[in-house]
C-alpha cells in the first residue's frame, strides 16, 4: 500500500506543477480569465506567505524561513503517519497521501522560487475565496478524508469507557 500512497502523492506533485507551469506560460501576473461567468475564474498570482496568503505582509526572509521550516514540520508528521497507517485504513492512507502530494508541490514552489503559484478563484456575486491551486486542493480534500475516517470510525473495544466501579 505505501508504494500506492506514493504514486497518489506523486500524482499530486505532477499534476500541481505541470498547472503551474501552464498558468505562468499562457496567463500574465495578475491577469485573470472568466471559466465559468459567476463562478470561477482564473487569475494568476504569486503567494509569498503561507496557505490564502496568511503572512503575505511578512518581512520576505522571515516570512520564507517560518514557511518553509513549519512546511517541513508538517511533511515529518504526514509522512510519519502514513508510514505508520494501517493497510485496512485506505481512507486515512489516500488523504495523507494527498496532503503529502500537495504540501511537496507548495514547498517545491517556496524553495525553488520563493513563492507559489496559485490561480483558481471561485467567487459569488461580491464574495471571492482566496486564489489557489491543485496542491491547496489536494491538502483540503486530504485534511476531509482524514476528518470523515474520523468521524466515521467506530471505537475499538480497547477504547470502550469504563466502567465506574460498583460501591
Amino acid at each position: 500500500m505505501r508504494y500506492y500512497h506514493l504514486l497518489i502523492a506523486l500524482a499530486v506533485f505532477t499534476f500541481d506543477q505541470m498547472t503551474k507551469a501552464v498558468v505562468e506560460a499562457k496567463i500574465p501576473l495578475h491577469d485573470t480569465h472568466p471559466l465559468i461567468p459567476g463562478l470561477l475564474q482564473l487569475t494568476h498570482v504569486k503567494n509569498r506567505g503561507a496557505a490564502f496568503g496568511i503572512f503575505a505582509d511578512a518581512p520576505s526572509q522571515a516570512k520564507l524561513v517560518l514557511v518553509v521550516f513549519l512546511s517541513v514540520v508538517a511533511l515529518a508528521v504526514v509522512v510519519t503517519l502514513l508510514w505508520r497507517n494501517h493497510p485496512a485504513a485506505r481512507r486515512t492512507g489516500v488523504g495523507l497521501a494527498l496532503i503529502l502530494g500537495g504540501a511537496v508541490g507548495n514547498l517545491f514552489d517556496r524553495l525553488v522560487h520563493g513563492s507559489v503559484v496559485d490561480f483558481a478563484e471561485f467567487y459569488m456575486g461580491t464574495y471571492h475565496f482566496p486564489v489557489f491551486n491543485v496542491a491547496d486542493s489536494a491538502i483540503v480534500i486530504g485534511a476531509g478524508l482524514l476528518l470523515l475516517d474520523m468521524m466515521l470510525s467506530r471505537p475499538s473495544e480497547m477504547e470502550a469507557p469504563a466502567q465506574s466501579p460498583e460501591s
